[in-house]
């Protein structure tokens, strides 16, 4: 797995090397340069991690509405697009504390230490509303937007289901961690090696509109793991399955917090025992709330944004919850199989200057990937995240971060110039699209080569014209036009000559 590359990624190979190369089938799906999946070789370029912009404070609890329930430092906090009853909204669930005006804990009020979820919703992603619910009151706490009380509501992460045999009861599903703390049952080790705690687990849930919630079943669907965090559960539309990404330690590697993986056809059974996630030669970080979604626009790629731990260091002396010493960042993660991925060790998100996000738990990325309008007008629409900070303050805020499309990582040349040379491929479509920017002086050119790598006539790079710009989806174009539909089928290669340049994605 690679970090960032310069120069060559890989030594050239022989024509008679080529047939015996795994040849990749892209057909006509997005393609972003992430990993090194699509990377033949490169020289005078490199793969570039790029990073999210601060935008508003789309969550600020300093001006909490009187009688409302807010969010406890916004943790565990669930976020994604949705249609519904002919509505476009954008939906967020969030754990917090059951609180009345004043902010005092209403004592046992609803089991597990208070914890509740809660919901607000969004025309726009940035400006949210917090409905008058109703679901679950007291005499304390009246006219409040909770979804869930009581028994495994803690970390609840809520997931529109696609299967086509969803159920319509179960549209929307989660999962909730629970812990029994009465008469805990000794640490049990299998043949994993690793000493699994009886007493905690992940509930099931259902809803057939996202607000009025029941359990499926009374028993833990998974028994094994941590969970001591954000654990997620969606439905893997390619692979044909659930996932579930929960918190672990590592085997045999000491208290390093890392992520287990396990899959199911019906959301209530589970494989068995779960798969830790595998990194490459990465040195072990400590990994909190994994944070793991599919990419909408190319739901093949796995993401994860994890929160880092980092031990031993203390920015804030009065940080409550120093641990002895402890920061956090947010790291970025790919995978195709759901199982390896390829983990930058450069952060995604850095705490940045505000102090209240160099505290113990903060810089928590929420899970989903959302599009929303540009904040400059007449661009394209771009990529928003959610991230926590002043986490164990009054302020407990959310900031939303901004990405351009398709632009975690891009293919990154200086002005001198370099070239990327794909693995043999095959296509599907009519024309190639890139999604790209460019200096004023800087440049792109395509070839299309068979799969020995000689260039096709009419699509050499002399037939192209230098392109410029800066678009996210631009029709590449040779002297005689951007007809490719001739080349479906076939085994071809893909050359880019850059020059002050970020290729980020391309699709035919």
């Amino acid at each position: 797995m690679l970090q960032v590359i310069s120069n060559s990624l890989a030594e050239p190979v022989s024509a008679q090397e080529t047939s015996q190369q795994e040849i990749r089938n892209i057909s006509s799906r997005l393609e972003l340069f992430v990993d090194d999946w699509l990377i033949e070789s490169m020289e005078g370029a490199e793969l570039r991690l790029h990073h999210p912009v601060p935008r508003e404070l789309v969550w600020d609890d300093t001006n909490q509405v009187s009688g409302e329930v807010y969010p406890g430092g916004n943790r565990s906090v669930t976020i994604f697009q949705d249609v519904y009853q002919n509505r476009d909204i954008y939906r967020m669930y969030y754990r917090d504390l059951a609180s009345v005006a004043d902010a005092v804990i209403v004592p046992g009020a609803f089991g597990d230490d208070d914890i509740v979820t809660c919901y607000a919703e969004s025309r726009d992603g940035i400006h949210w509303e917090r409905p008058d619910l109703n679901i679950f009151e007291t005499d304390d706490l009246k006219h409040n937007n909770i979804i869930w009380a009581g028994t495994g509501g803690t970390n609840f992460a809520v997931f529109k289901d696609t299967n086509p045999d969803c159920k319509p009861e179960a549209r929307y599903k989660a999962v909730g961690r629970i812990m029994f703390r009465q008469d805990p049952a000794p640490p049990q080790p299998d043949a994993t090696g690793y000493n699994w705690l009886p007493q905690i687990g992940l509930l099931a849930y259902q809803s057939p509109d996202g607000i009025q919630w029941s359990l499926m079943q009374e028993e833990r669907i998974i028994k094994k793991g941590e969970f001591d965090s954000h654990n997620v559960a969606f439905w893997d539309a390619v692979y044909g399955r659930y996932v579930a990404f929960f918190r672990v330690w590592m085997p045999n590697g000491g208290k390093v917090r890392s992520v287990a993986t396990l899959t199911s056809d019906d959301f209530v059974h589970w494989s068995d025992p779960p798969q830790w996630l595998e990194y490459g030669d990465v040195p072990a970080e400590q990994l909190y709330d994994n944070n793991i979604t599919v990419y909408p626009r190319a739901p093949h790629i796995f993401m994860g944004f994890p929160m880092r731990m980092v031990g031993g260091r203390t920015k804030l002396p009065d940080n409550p919850l120093a641990l002895g010493g402890a920061v956090n960042d947010a790291v970025f993660m790919t995978s195709r199989d759901g199982l390896h991925f390829h983990r930058w060790q450069e952060a995604f998100i850095r705490p940045g200057p505000q102090e209240g996000r160099w505290w113990h738990e903060n810089n928590c990325p929420a899970w989903g990937i959302v599009t929303t309008k540009s904040h400059i007008v007449g661009a394209p629409d771009e990529l928003s995240f959610y991230s926590n900070e002043y986490y164990h303050s009054a302020q407990s805020n959310l900031r939303r971060y901004t990405l351009r499309m398709d632009g975690f990582v891009s293919v990154h040349t200086d002005y001198a110039g370099g070239e990327l040379t794909t693995k043999p491929v095959t296509i599907e479509g009519s024309e190639l699209m890139m999604n790209y920017s460019t200096s004023a002086v800087g440049s792109i050119r395509v070839e299309i080569q068979d799969q020995e790598g000689n260039p096709i006539a009419g699509y050499t790079l002399a037939d192209c014209p230098e392109i410029y710009g800066d678009a996210i989806e631009e029709v590449v174009k040779w002297k005689a036009g951007s007809d490719v539909s001739a080349l479906t089928g076939q085994v071809v290669r893909l050359r880019f000559a850059l020059k002050d340049a970020d290729l980020y994605a391309i699709r035919f």
